[in-house]
């Protein structure tokens, strides 16, 4: 099966269960906004469910990238594009934190602007694709392109601030949810790929 057939199988899938779960939510008298809001404790498990699945989601690049590295360091120590996924688990670690502590929220309220804050964010985004960008030539990129275009479209509704509350957490949460479904499996497979490349040089060293 192609890369490219099995990320759309992904989707599709995820697709499906995102709008069985809406359906159900407003079948049991929910608001569907009740889906995106910042965890905290309740008694109806649904409320929340997919930031929550969000937050889960922000922590697989982590622990596969920094899982990844600690193996291909006793592999291949001194291997040039061990450096790649090492930057990778530390990239996406401090994007899980942000998300799990809102550290941008503390940002805006000690008075850094709010374009201050995102410009921030894409100049070290960006230098991340700029030195690492022979290594990212030789991985699916176009994947985790797609999950960053969709998590800046989900930042742009949401600075658009809709006085709609569903179109708002709809139109902001999905696509926010499949930018990390999206770049989660992005790095699970290019982590996957490094592995088995690791040991295949390995054996025939």
């Amino acid at each position: 099966m192609t890369i490219s057939r099995l990320v759309v199988q992904l989707n599709c899938l995820s697709l499906f269960l995102v709008a069985l779960l809406i359906l159900l939510t407003q079948l049991s008298g929910l608001k569907v906004s009740d889906l995106f809001f910042h965890p905290y404790f309740s008694p109806n498990p649904t409320v929340a469910l997919l930031t929550r699945i969000f937050q889960i989601l922000c922590s697989v690049p982590v622990i596969v990238c920094t899982f990844t590295y600690g193996l291909a360091k006793n592999i291949q120590p001194r291997h040039i594009e061990n450096r790649f996924i090492l930057f990778s688990a530390l990239l996406t670690g401090g994007f899980m934190l942000n998300e799990i502590y809102r550290i941008h929220i503390y940002m805006i309220a000690l008075g850094i602007p709010k374009l201050g804050v995102s410009l921030l964010y894409a100049v070290v985004l960006s230098s991340y694709g700029w030195f690492f960008r022979r290594e990212l030539q030789f991985t699916p990129y176009q994947i985790l392109l797609a999950g960053l275009g969709l998590l800046f479209f989900a930042i742009g509704v949401d600075a658009l601030n809709f006085k709609s509350k569903i179109i708002s957490s709809l139109l902001e949460g999905v696509p926010k949810l499949f930018s990390e479904i999206n770049i989660a499996f992005y790095y699970w497979y290019v982590c996957k790929c490094f592995i088995q490349k690791a040991f295949y040089q390995t054996i025939n060293s």
